[in-house]
């Protein structure tokens, strides 16, 4: 209700401006407001339509974190946290007052009831998809089959994150920071969780989360002990090759890395996980699809052949032509059950959840 009144008052404030011509307090010599530019309304549409677009985000946000409840709320223990990762990527008054505090990162928690009682856990942490997606009830069946099995899980909202408002929106840095906010979020849980086993955490991603998990083991080898990875984003450089110029610009935008591959190629390769995969220590799975509508089977190939270039030890598995497309693993299907079926089998050698899929 609070959303709605907020959302009204928004739009009439907003109507009320489309009818004054000038700035409160000016007019013309004749004393008769003077005709607003089209410069002016079509920016004051403009910002209209984007805070229109961020309250339905919120809105819908409220009403899927309810539903994670009525979903999971018979086998879970579900709450939500927040903890602080590092300052924004780009601070446009470093002097400011707060300007390099800790950008505050919500995260979801899960604990399965039926492994309350259990002293020690283990933990996967689970990374959504989509540049500014996030963790939705669509991926309800997967989390109660994890539960099922005994894992503690963590959902990490990084910066980017649809449905906390423009702000939070605009702070998404791809293939960095949002790396770092997702580490933090598994630090915390080590932490604060006191069923964690530090000792059994796993990642796990699909398209951009698969990117995310990827570059964290990369990076962190350490802190994990298994990882998998979805029809992962593996080569920005490639994969803005074949995408339209409205996805490219995101990437060239002040608020983002700031220049195309063109201007800084090291940087992209800095964040794609082809040019990393010779840091591999992590066992890791890898699925990916050759009917792949998002994620280019190309990128997955070239991460696979990456690490055998390098003499890495790891599992993977193109599935040829497997409905659903990118999505083809995460649907309600035999074959997609049949897969994951192959994710948890992975996962539970390294992890070994106490009601493991045998």
């Amino acid at each position: 209700m609070r959303n709605l009144y907020t959302l009204l008052l928004l739009i009439s404030v907003h109507w009320t401006t489309f009818g004054q011509s000038t700035p409160p307090g000016q007019s013309t010599a004749a004393g008769s407001p003077a005709a607003a530019s089209p410069t002016d309304l079509n920016e004051r549409v403009r910002m209209l339509e984007e805070n229109l677009r961020f309250a339905n985000q919120a809105l819908a946000k409220t009403v899927d974190d309810l539903l994670w409840y009525q979903k999971l709320g018979d086998i879970a223990t579900i709450d939500k946290v927040r903890y602080g990762s590092k300052p924004p990527h780009v601070i446009k008054n470093p002097t400011g007052q707060g300007a390099t505090n800790p950008v505050v990162i919500p995260a979801y928690t899960f604990l399965p009831k039926k492994f309350a009682s259990a002293k020690k856990l283990p933990l996967l942490i689970f990374v959504h998809d989509g540049i500014h997606g996030d963790f939705s009830t669509l991926y309800a069946h997967v989390v109660r089959e994890l539960l099922d099995q005994g894992y503690l899980i963590m959902a990490p909202e990084y910066r980017g994150t649809a449905g906390y408002g423009g702000e939070f929106y605009r702070q998404i840095d791809y293939g960095d920071y949002e790396n770092d906010d997702v580490l933090a979020g598994k630090r915390w849980a080590v932490e604060n969780m006191p069923q964690v086993d530090p000792d059994r955490v796993g990642i796990i991603g699909w398209s951009h989360g698969g990117m995310i998990s990827l570059m964290n083991i990369f990076d962190h080898p350490e802190d994990y002990k298994v990882a998998y990875a979805g029809v992962p984003v593996t080569d920005i450089i490639a994969r803005l090759g074949y995408k339209p110029q409205s996805y490219r610009t995101i990437f060239s935008e002040a608020t983002h890395i700031g220049k195309d591959p063109s201007d800084n190629v090291a940087e992209y390769r800095r964040r794609s996980p082809v040019w990393n995969a010779q840091k591999l220590k992590t066992p890791l799975l890898i699925h990916t699809n050759t009917n792949d509508e998002d994620v280019n089977v190309l990128e997955v190939e070239s991460l696979i052949n990456a690490l055998k270039a390098h003499d890495k030890k790891f599992e993977y598995k193109i599935y040829q032509d497997a409905p659903g497309g990118h999505s083809f693993n995460r649907l309600d299907t035999r074959l997609a059950r049949d897969s994951r079926e192959e994710i948890y089998k992975f996962l539970a050698r390294y992890l070994t959840p106490p009601g493991a899929t045998r």
